[in-house]
């Protein structure tokens, strides 16, 4: 009967692990999340000063984590709760809190501020990634600022 208590207990304490992608329920994204939202400045959760993150959030839940720098690495992800908070889930299974206070949202160790529009770089990824659904990630995409340093050359 212990056994039968413990594992109740246990079960119902929300420590729940996702082992497959599957698993995590999409949410729809609250009015507050949607949109795009992007690093404000030098960041020491980027890997250089110039270096841009973006998180696009659709209000079906779809999530686009989105770093350029050298080159571009998106992720494609979705929105869920996870212990009463909204997390994105990659397709690689990192699990990630969403944080908002105020206008600015804490994600992965990053200060995010929302924008008009995504970067162009991570609208092509968007773009690339709705005609491949079954992708993890797509690394193919040359960022602008490599672009203007090879023509300086």
């Amino acid at each position: 009967m212990k056994k039968w208590i413990v594992f109740c207990a246990v079960a119902l304490s929300g420590c729940t692990q996702i082992t497959h992608y599957d698993q995590a329920v999409k949410t729809p994204a609250p009015a507050t999340l949607q949109g795009s939202w992007q690093s404000d400045g030098p960041q020491s959760g980027l890997i250089n000063d110039r270096a841009v993150a973006s998180l696009l959030i659709g209000a079906d839940g779809n999530t686009l984590d989105c770093r350029q720098w050298q080159r571009v690495i998106a992720k494609p992800g979705k929105l869920t709760v996870l212990d009463d908070e909204y997390v994105n889930i990659n397709k690689q299974l990192r699990v990630m809190p969403l944080k908002l206070e105020g206008t600015t949202l804490h994600y992965d160790g990053l200060t995010l501020r929302k924008v008009e529009q995504p970067t162009a770089e991570c609208q092509q990824a968007l773009d690339a990634l709705s005609n491949d659904p079954a992708a993890t990630s797509l690394q193919n995409i040359e960022p602008t600022l490599m672009k203007a340093k090879q023509a300086a050359n």
